[in-house]
């Protein structure tokens, strides 16, 4: 079956965040969305079949996944990426954030270390400081248009601050590196000699574009697995963030009650009722579905690249490897904080995450949301080129 992806979809007065509450975040009205990660597209129809029939049944109580929800899980991260899941390794949770905090307090105390890799999703830092714990961070290196781990001082960071978690991104957002299956078995090398507690946020590890291949990290080697909490997550690939259900795979039984027993405390021991069934049948019927969505969204990649390129040479364009994010460099702009705000929102009407909330080394970055028709990303650029013209005539 062939899906439309050009389909455009009116999410207004939908309760959409990323439509509907521009003035809740102190924007203004008629900007057009390419924030936060959410996808303006239509979700596979058997999610939506299995959404309708579980609500015909009109009774929605306490509800827990049986086997054949922990089959389509296993069977995907299988198939996929060679990874194989038992079961009882599998802990639902209502979504990987979530995790990522019951996890800083499950297996770190308050002032203990726990380090990030910066520009990176800002929630990470957020969860270790509001929790109390010690933030430590280990910036991506950014040169010639791409971005490396440096290696020696994630490993200097860890010795001297005593690291207890690192959270890792794989794929990383907003930079868009895939890491490659040396980087991330260098990551296991020095976590597992100083006995650093992994947690891999994967939840974009469906969208890799070729010639990049993802790697779990959990699959690098047995030795290094017992320290390896994997989080994943139907939400972003198969755009169901709103019915909050992921799963948390934790090998280590330690670590996994650990994990458990914070998650209860903290009183998010349930998932929603219709997450559970759209997981499952995005799970079991969804792989041509991805497939073809990485491509659709490669192509608003390349038409991206080439647009830039031509018409906008002064942003320079960070070439992504996976999710649908893009991140943009517009130091070439020559603009400071406050005027590039002015430029993207009052003269381009673009609503976007600055590259500063993830971090101070995203100062003077934009991220777009790419994961939309083709028409709205042919508009957003368009509005932008307009706004960059009006003060390059200057």
């Amino acid at each position: 079956m062939k899906y439309n992806f050009d389909k455009k979809i009116n999410r207004k007065n939908t309760n959409s965040e990323k439509f509907d509450f521009a003035a809740d975040f102190g924007k203004s009205d008629g900007l057009l969305p390419m924030w936060i990660a959410d996808m303006d597209f239509e979700v596979l129809p058997q999610i939506t079949q299995a959404i309708k029939k579980r609500a015909s049944h009109a009774v929605y109580g306490y509800t827990e996944p049986k086997d054949d929800y922990f089959e389509a899980v296993i069977s995907w991260f299988g198939n996929r990426f060679n990874f194989d899941i038992k079961k009882e390794w599998i802990v639902k949770n209502p979504g990987v954030i979530s995790a990522i905090c019951c996890a800083v307090r499950a297996f770190t105390n308050p002032s203990d270390a726990v380090l990030i890799q910066p520009p990176v999703y800002y929630p990470f830092a957020r969860s270790v400081i509001l929790n109390k714990r010690k933030l430590v961070n280990n910036p991506l290196v950014y040169a010639d248009g791409r971005y490396f781990i440096d290696f020696e001082d994630f490993e200097r960071k860890i010795v001297e601050n005593k690291v207890k978690l690192f959270i890792f991104c794989s794929p990383h957002n907003p930079v868009g590196r895939v890491w490659t299956k040396d980087e991330v078995k260098r990551i296991c090398e020095i976590c597992f000699k100083h006995k650093t507690i992994i947690f891999s946020d994967e939840i974009h590890c469906d969208f890799i574009l070729p010639p990049h291949k993802h790697t779990i990290a959990a699959t690098i080697s047995p030795k290094y697995l017992p320290l390896i909490i994997t989080a994943t997550a139907p939400s972003k690939t198969f755009n169901i963030a709103g019915l909050i259900v992921s799963n948390i795979i934790i090998q280590n039984e330690k670590l996994r009650k650990l994990f458990v027993k914070e998650r209860y405390a903290s009183g998010l021991n349930m998932v929603n009722a219709f997450g559970i069934v759209a997981a499952k049948a995005a799970y079991t019927y969804g792989g041509s579905w991805v497939d073809q969505l990485n491509s659709y969204i490669r192509s608003n990649f390349d038409y991206a690249e080439g647009f830039i390129k031509k018409h906008m040479p002064q942003i320079k364009f960070i070439k992504p490897e996976g999710t649908y994010l893009l991140w943009l460099d517009c130091h070439g702009l020559k603009l400071g904080k406050k005027d590039l705000i002015e430029l993207i929102e009052n003269k381009a009407k673009l609503w976007v995450d600055e590259g500063e909330i993830f971090g101070i080394e995203g100062s003077g970055f934009i991220r777009l949301n790419l994961a939309c028709p083709a028409a709205t990303v042919k508009k957003a650029l368009k509005q932008l080129k307009t706004a960059i013209d009006s003060i390059s005539d200057r």
